[in-house]
């Protein structure tokens, strides 16, 4: 089980009575799409419809359910100046008091997520690897921190899928399509092989190698020698370098979490992660 599922269990578990919001009809601007969900029980939250004047008003009518026993609700709310928010648009919303089967649902619901998210392979657990690692835990993907050195990997502190792997390369053989890949290792000619495994895919949503503009040069280079000419042109080389010229691990591993997050969430995927639920984010 992971995080994500402990924390939907654990709360699940904890309360006995829980009222479930959805977002049923969304017209014009809205923090929210149709489809987000948040759960409300008498002293705790687990999700989200956006935040603001919206969900407070929302939260105090499922603990007034709670409070009157009321089995099902129904509210229609614009989002302007009538309950001091600002979005224009107006929602429509369900509240119900969840059953025993209503939260196994919900917990399938975000298991299912779960398995669909996209991964994130960190190839690399020195100081700029684990600071990705730290953002990455609390964004909507699986991460997976790879390394062959058992003392870097036990320096992170991250809650990610951590692999020692004698031969890194087969993480990224088997990695689901769509995937991103973070090359950062402690050697030069093992990033060359990592990265050029990666872009060998065809199929990766990000592939991102520590450097400099010398060292992607040189990576292009052996890449003409040593692998068929193959492409480098859909390589980020340097990574994090496009807003900042500071080197600290931190602020590197902030711009590359930037960088990959944009090139999972673009396109096609976009839309995907809009039917994603507030159940599913709440629990990241």
């Amino acid at each position: 089980m992971t995080l994500r599922s402990s924390q939907a269990e654990e709360f699940f578990g904890s309360a006995r009575q829980i009222v479930r919001i959805e977002l049923t009809r969304v017209r014009g601007s809205s923090p929210r799409e149709a489809g987000t969900e948040m759960f409300v029980s008498a002293d705790r939250l687990f999700g989200t419809i956006g935040g603001g004047q919206l969900e407070h008003i929302v939260i105090t009518k499922a603990r007034t359910m709670l409070a009157e026993g009321t089995l099902e609700a129904h509210l229609d709310l614009p989002l302007g100046p009538e309950i001091g928010q600002c979005c224009g648009g107006r929602v429509e919303l369900t509240l119900r008091r969840m059953r025993r089967t209503d939260r196994d649902d919900a917990l399938y619901r975000l298991r299912s997520y779960e398995e669909a998210l996209p991964h994130v392979y960190i190839m690399g657990a020195g100081h700029v690897g684990r600071a990705i690692a730290d953002l990455l835990q609390h964004a909507p993907v699986h991460c997976v921190l790879v390394d062959m050195r058992k003392e870097e990997l036990a320096q992170s502190t991250a809650r990610v899928d951590m692999r020692l792997r004698a031969i890194p390369e087969v993480e990224i053989f088997n990695a689901p399509e769509g995937s991103a890949f973070i090359v950062l290792t402690h050697d030069h000619g093992l990033d060359f092989l990592l990265t050029s495994a990666a872009l060998e895919l065809g199929h990766a949503a990000y592939v991102g190698m520590i450097g400099s503009a010398t060292k992607r040069a040189k990576l292009r280079s052996w890449c003409l020698s040593h692998c068929d000419g193959l492409s480098i042109d859909q390589l980020t080389c340097p990574i994090g370098a496009s807003g900042s010229r500071d080197k600290r691990p931190e602020i590197i591993a902030a711009f590359v979490a930037a960088e990959v997050l944009a090139a999972l969430t673009a396109g096609d995927k976009a839309a995907g992660g809009r039917e994603e639920t507030a159940l599913l984010q709440a629990a990241q």
